[in-house]
């Protein structure tokens, strides 16, 4: 490879400079052989002879003269040296350092240039991968199946729904990676909220002392979801325990780093759910119901506003009774009933209860009476939905018919006691769309619900087909404080062909796991089987 010319300027000054200082250190150590050779005097005596008279003082105190000229001459010599050196010295370093900033090009561009060059493009391509990620706005979907859900976790456990044949509903990470990953996550959100930059909107002119630090502990959930041509997006939310403020940490990982994208403080503290139940009849389950919106909702949660559309006359006094009595126990008024005498139709009671709020904006949650929810969803509910940008579509975990599950028992276990995420206890609802958290403006922005639909299902698909056709971010995930809790289906025979496939299988999925379902299918091989061990048993101990 041919050197460039600069190259050889470079190294040309560098010889002769070393030529010129070996030179200039020749020259100085003559002048110091010069300076000590012994001096002589053409008029001398020689000891003994001419001087002899002269005196042994006088020679003792020429020869002292002499050493201190000797010495004196030594020493600024060596001072000379010295400082020779630490020119030398310098000017080597000078050198390197010049060789090391004007690198030889390549191609018309010098190697500094080329890396340089070369970062910038990795990062305009990180960030490129963050522009086309559906993290800042939602993009237009063609259909339900085009969601990429979330999955969620805490620091303990991940709540995920493609489960397959090994993995479960709910469970500890078991590869060392993915353990490592949250980890890492986790971590690197702490680190943006306590060490903020100017674009998080926080005065770095305020000292630590003057700042609240997270740490692991206030870390409350997270989700995250990959775009396989894109990266992988994490939401995390942190949460000191005696505050409710939270901080809001979205991180994307665009095939390479993690990268922040945004920080943000997220103040619930006034944000009021209505909470919207349809109903007909049913009024057994709307009294266990309310048992739960009275535990969560009035004793623990306090910022939520109940709202009840009931069609027809049949059991609207028990309704309007249940209400009275927990209005009166708990001095709770925060509730509307409204009553509809007509046939029962989910999204008409759902868009009359959203009409019927009169206050502005809203935070809707749209429940059935058979949902069991915490008061860590409904923070949950809150988080993740935002006017105009977000709504929240999270899936329920809907828990088996208990008369199967638990079987071996004389009688079920209490439904707080049924709350767990097992394979034989439950599934997670991922063809469901009812429950959601939305605000008031983008339910009615978008057209609310297709009133057209009768009966059972197909209603919420349509709504939620209308989100991922406009620009909202749709944020679904399984969420670990949100349950649906088995009832018997029927099926009527007036539902449209496309609803009554739908209903069962429904019905089908909500009944028992896998597993539970194969033995009830293999009962009698299975009894069969038992009765000839039984017989055999019996025989040999009679023999």
């Amino acid at each position: 490879m041919r050197m460039p010319r600069r190259g050889l300027v470079i190294q040309a000054r560098t010889r002769w400079l070393l030529v010129g200082l070996a030179l200039l250190f020749s020259l100085v150590l003559l002048m110091y052989l010069l300076e000590c050779a012994p001096q002589t005097d053409g008029n001398g005596s020689l000891p003994g002879v001419v001087g002899e008279s002269m005196g042994k003082e006088y020679y003792q105190a020429l020869l002292q003269e002499q050493e201190e000229h000797y010495q004196n001459r030594a020493t600024s010599l060596k001072r000379q040296i010295a400082q020779l050196k630490q020119e030398l010295q310098e000017m080597s370093d000078k050198l390197k350092s010049l060789q090391e900033k004007k690198s030889p090009k390549v191609n018309g561009m010098n190697y500094q240039g080329t890396k340089e060059q070369t970062s910038n493009d990795l990062l305009e391509f990180l960030h490129s991968q963050i522009d086309k990620a559906e993290v800042s706005m939602g993009a237009k979907l063609p259909s339900e199946y085009g969601v990429i859900p979330f999955e969620s976790f805490t620091s303990m456990k991940v709540f995920q729904l493609e489960m397959g044949l090994t993995r479960h509903p709910e469970e500890k990470p078991v590869r060392k990676d993915k353990r490592d990953e949250l980890v890492e996550v986790i971590e690197a959100g702490l680190e943006v909220i306590n060490n903020p930059d100017e674009e998080d909107g926080q005065d770095e002119d305020d000292g630590v002392g003057d700042r609240q630090l997270y740490s692991e502990n206030d870390f409350i959930e997270g989700y995250y979801r990959t775009e396989r041509d894109k990266g992988t997006q994490y939401e995390l939310f942190y949460k000191k325990m005696d505050g409710m403020e939270y901080r809001h940490v979205t991180l994307f990982r665009p095939f390479g780093p993690l990268m922040k994208v945004k920080s943000e403080t997220v103040d619930i503290s006034r944000s009021i759910i209505n909470v919207i139940v349809p109903l007909a009849g049913r009024t057994e389950a709307f009294a266990q119901f309310m048992q739960n919106f009275r535990d969560v909702c009035i004793h623990q949660d306090k910022r939520v506003h109940l709202t009840v559309v009931y069609f027809g006359q049949d059991g609207l006094s028990e309704v309007k009774s249940i209400l009275e009595s927990v209005a009166r126990a708990t001095d709770f008024h925060n509730y509307t009933l409204v009553s509809l005498n007509e046939e029962f139709n989910r999204g008409r009671g759902l868009d009359v209860g959203a009409r019927a709020w009169e206050k502005g904006e809203v935070l809707m949650f749209f429940c059935d009476v058979d949902v069991y929810f915490t008061a860590e969803f409904l923070n949950s509910c809150r988080l993740n939905a935002e006017p105009g940008k977000k709504v929240f579509y999270p899936v329920v975990f809907s828990l088996y018919n208990p008369a199967i599950v638990y079987a071996n028992q004389d009688i079920p276990p209490p439904v707080e006691q049924q709350l767990v995420h097992k394979k034989d206890s439950g599934f997670w609802r991922d063809f469901g769309f009812g429950m959601t958290c939305q605000y008031r403006t983008d339910f009615l922005t978008v057209g609310g619900f297709d009133l057209e639909v009768k009966g059972w299902g197909g209603e919420d698909v349509h709504l939620y087909r209308k989100y991922l056709h406009g620009d909202l971010m749709v944020v679904r995930t399984p969420v670990p404080g949100l349950f649906h809790l088995w009832h018997e289906k029927h099926c009527a025979d007036e539902l449209t062909p496309e609803q009554y496939r739908m209903c069962i299988q429904s019905k089908a999925m909500n009944e028992a796991s896998h597993s539970h379902l194969g033995m009830l299918v293999f009962r009698d091989e299975i009894e069969a089987h038992l009765r000839k061990q039984a017989y055999r048993t019996n025989s040999e101990a009679v023999g």
